[in-house]
């Protein structure tokens, strides 16, 4: 029997909140196939994405691009809904200033910068 439910691909490259943004898709979206994982070819099966993230930039730009994320999520940003939390959003954008500065997917124009001591 086929599963026909709308799937989810919550990517796990070992840098993320998954399991908790997991369990809230699954209690918002009961009707749809939460899956958590670390392979590229599921974010291609599934018809939406969610790419959460913890950490230092540099350190999830390194595990992203050793799974082979970095590719499959510009690819599924241009065929699918994409949700990104926390890291994986600035993981988007072109840089961030973070970690003496990293190259990030470039997918999304601008550079993350650090906010200062002096913001009040």
């Amino acid at each position: 029997m086929s599963d026909f439910r709308n799937r989810i691909a919550v990517l796990d490259y070992g840098m993320g909140n998954l399991h908790s943004a997991a369990k809230a898709l699954e209690h918002v979206a009961p009707d749809c196939h939460v899956i958590v994982t670390s392979d590229p070819m599921e974010v291609e099966r599934a018809d939406r994405v969610v790419f959460p993230g913890v950490g230092a930039i540099r350190d999830c730009m390194a595990e992203i691009r050793r799974v082979g994320f970095d590719q499959a999520i510009t690819k599924a940003v241009t065929e699918k809904p994409v949700l990104a939390i926390c890291v994986g959003m600035q993981a988007l954008m072109t840089r961030s200033e973070e970690n003496n500065g990293v190259n990030c997917l470039g997918l999304l124009p601008g550079e993350v910068r650090h906010f200062g001591a002096d913001i009040k």
